[in-house]
């Protein structure tokens, strides 16, 4: 046997899993499908800036267990305020329209807890005649990567409940940070899954550079790869396709800007495209005092930005900055970077959400199977999905279902 333990991704979940069967004396290989580490945490650096191309903020920065590392390995983490929920000089959206249309977020949340639909769509809390419903699907895109009508109520309110205020951030990069906590392990890059088969003595992976045999593996992919039958699996698997297939990837997507010459932009400060588009950017000016504007679409907006590609998205981005700040501002607007999850090879998605009626396949999708197979990824949270620290804290749960299974390690 080539490994006690293989695991399949190389994300967060799958780091963290490396890190504690090392620490464990386990011998452990991780394959990964594309050629970097870290998953849908990836830091691209241009002119000098680490750029988050993914996942960006330690959300419920209180608890989340990625703060404590990043600080131990040296990392500046960034607390304080967003500037999420401003409007810089109150530019096409009043302080009065904000507070209404929050109001009418608030009200859709407290209409799921106090009375949730039976149907368990989150649209279906919304006011038919809202004035804000726009808004609030907006939103829903850039917190669930998808429109509320493809929303579980159950799902949303799990993750609500469970969610602090708090949203700090790594200066060096959050994508930076994975990939320097990965543990000095055997590491396949650029070396795709494509069959997962258990065997009289453990598990046969089937790659693109050959067979690792191994004792148990842990799947980290996303639900896409798992509902799109990229990687092929036994029979005794099907429930855990299926349950992928209920929590797909929704999708958010970055465009970034170098901001250049005497622009007059603040730092730390926001700005909402249109708040009656339901696929309006959400744009953060300067982040951390840097010469960027990053825009930021979720759900629909982010389909409509990929469907239109690269030059038409910024324009629209260019044509939503210019509606605010006046024609001048372009000059001072250089795309520079841009994020097409959808696309990423072996993702295909940013982060995931449960159907309505759908929640509880996050249980489904995390139970192991003949103490062979165990799983982990955002989608396995049952509280924390769509977050990396959620991912995070799922590598450490399948590692700790190993080693309940496997107590003692096998002798080299």
């Amino acid at each position: 046997m080539d490994f006690e333990v293989a695991i399949i991704g190389a994300g967060a979940a799958g780091i963290s899993a490396a890190r504690m069967l090392t620490s464990l004396g386990r011998k452990v290989v991780v394959i990964e499908a594309s050629s970097r580490v870290g998953g849908r945490a990836w830091t691209n650096e241009i002119y000098g800036l680490p750029l988050d191309m993914g996942c960006g903020w330690l959300h419920s920065g209180e608890r989340n267990p990625l703060v404590d590392l990043a600080r131990a390995e040296g990392f500046d983490v960034v607390e304080g305020r967003t500037a999420w929920q401003d409007q810089w000089r109150d530019l096409g959206f009043t302080p009065d329209d904000r507070k209404a249309a929050l109001e009418a977020w608030a009200g859709m949340s407290k209409q799921m807890e106090r009375a949730p639909p039976a149907s368990d769509r989150a649209s279906d809390a919304l006011d038919p005649a809202g004035k804000w419903n726009a808004y609030c699907q907006s939103l829903s895109g850039y917190l669930n990567g998808a429109p509320l009508d493809s929303l579980s109520v159950e799902d949303f309110l799990a993750y609500d409940k469970a969610a602090t205020q708090s949203n700090w951030r790594v200066r060096e990069g959050y994508g930076t940070l994975l990939v320097r906590s990965m543990p000095p392990v055997p590491l396949y890059l650029s070396c795709a899954a494509r069959k997962v088969r258990q065997t009289r003595t453990g598990v046969r992976i089937e790659t693109d550079r050959g067979t690792v045999d191994s004792r148990a593996v842990i799947v980290t992919v996303s639900t896409a790869v798992l509902a799109r039958a990229l990687i092929e699996f036994d029979a005794e698997m099907d429930d855990h396709l299926h349950a992928a297939g209920n929590l797909p990837l929704g999708l958010a997507d970055k465009l970034f800007f170098h901001l250049e010459g005497n622009h007059g932009l603040e730092a730390e400060t926001h700005l909402l495209g249109n708040p009656a588009n339901d696929k309006t950017g959400s744009y953060y000016i300067r982040p951390l005092g840097r010469p960027i504007v990053e825009g930021f679409f979720g759900g629909p907006g982010a389909i409509a930005i990929e469907d239109a590609g690269v030059l038409e998205a910024f324009a629209f981005a260019i044509e939503e900055l210019t509606a605010l700040l006046g024609g001048k501002i372009e000059k001072y607007l250089k795309p520079i970077s841009s994020s097409s999850w959808c696309n990423v090879e072996w993702i295909h998605g940013s982060y995931s959400h449960a159907l309505p009626g759908c929640a509880r396949d996050r249980e489904t999708l995390a139970k192991p199977v003949s103490e062979r197979l165990f799983f982990a990824g955002e989608a396995t949270s049952r509280f924390d999905f769509s977050t990396a620290h959620g991912a995070w804290e799922s590598g450490i749960r399948a590692v700790q279902e190993f080693a309940a299974c496997y107590p003692k390690a096998v002798a080299p």
